[in-house]
C-alpha cells in the first residue's frame, strides 16, 4: 500500500521562503535599518571567511574558542556596520528607496 504525496497550497509560508511583503519598505527608517543589518551580515561573512584561512592557528584550538570568536566578530560586524559602515548598506538602501520616489528619508 503506497501512500500518496500531497501538496502543500501555494499561499502556505514555507519556512525560509523570501517574503513579499514590502509595506515595511514605505518607512525611511526601517528602511536605514535594513542597510544596516545587511551591512552587518555582509561585514559578518568577511569575517568569518578571513577565519576560515586559518592564518594565525594557536596551539590549542576548542569548540568553545571558535564559538566565542564566531560571537565576538558578529557583535564586532554590527558595530562596524553601525558606527564605520563600508558603505554598501547605504548603496542597498539607495537602491530600495529608488523605487519608492516619495519615501520620507530619516
Amino acid at each position: 500500500m503506497t501512500q500518496g504525496i500531497t501538496a502543500t497550497p501555494a499561499a502556505s509560508p514555507v519556512a525560509g521562503s523570501v517574503s513579499t511583503d514590502t509595506k515595511r519598505l514605505a518607512n525611511g527608517a526601517n528602511l536605514d535599518k535594513a542597510g544596516t543589518q545587511f551591512e552587518a551580515i555582509f561585514t559578518g561573512m568577511m569575517l568569518k571567511a578571513m577565519r576560515q584561512t586559518k592564518l594565525g592557528d594557536t596551539l590549542f584550538e576548542s569548540k568553545a574558542l571558535d564559538t566565542f570568536r564566531d560571537m565576538q566578530d558578529q557583535q564586532v560586524a554590527q558595530t562596524m556596520a553601525e558606527h564605520a559602515p563600508m558603505g554598501i548598506g547605504k548603496a542597498v538602501t539607495a537602491f530600495l528607496a529608488k523605487s519608492k520616489p516619495d519615501l520620507n528619508q530619516g
